[in-house]
């Protein structure tokens, strides 16, 4: 009898978990099409760790909420309602610009294209989500998604995302969520969907 896979522990992020969770993000994002596009490819995976530190550290642990499973290699970061990272990001603003680099105009563009597709009304926002390579096919990024998306059906709040994969698509269909916007960046960046879940 095959033997059952035991469900993944998942629980708030510890400064403790901090490394292993921002290797986990540089590694899944280091090659994905929205990162490529708006993230100079000189020394381009240096530049996408330093990217996630710092929205990791500085906007998802002090604004939002962010959970990790098996210690940091999977990581849901959360915005949640009620909490206004403005501080943050203006004073981020000009080093998130210097990762960018000669992308900066790109990421600038890509932002306004997807204006009008974002949220009006409050909701939880899931900013990033990952799971190392090799812990993947574990069921760890359905685990670590799961607190935010309940934590935000128990408070009657919707939940959103954006992504540039047409795979996170459909995984994210199966968690209930729906594509509100399909959108193709300018400059000839990736396709991009929005999604929203409303609680049941």
């Amino acid at each position: 009898m095959p033997q059952r896979r035991s469900a993944p522990s998942v629980r708030l992020l510890t400064d403790a978990d901090v490394p292993t969770a921002v290797d986990t993000l540089a590694r899944a994002f280091a090659d994905y099409p929205f990162t490529r596009h708006v993230i100079a490819a000189d020394g381009h995976e240096e530049r996408v760790r330093r990217y996630q530190e710092l929205c990791l550290t500085r906007i998802g642990m002090v604004y939002g909420r962010v959970w990790v499973a098996d210690a940091g290699r999977a990581v849901a970061v959360w915005a949640i309602p009620g909490q206004d990272p403005s501080p943050a990001l203006a004073e981020l603003g000009p080093v998130l610009g210097e990762l960018s680099g000669d992308r900066a105009a790109m990421a600038a563009d890509a932002d306004v294209a997807m204006a009008p597709y974002r949220p009006k009304d409050p909701g939880w926002f899931l900013q990033t989500v990952a799971t190392a390579p090799e812990a993947q096919g574990k069921g760890l990024g359905g685990a670590v998604l799961a607190p935010g998306v309940q934590e935000a059906e128990r408070a009657g709040c919707p939940v959103f995302l954006e992504t540039s994969s047409e795979a996170n698509v459909r995984f994210y269909e199966r968690l209930g969520f729906e594509v509100t916007a399909d959108v193709r960046l300018p400059g000839d960046g990736p396709r991009t969907w929005c999604m929203r879940r409303d609680p049941r």
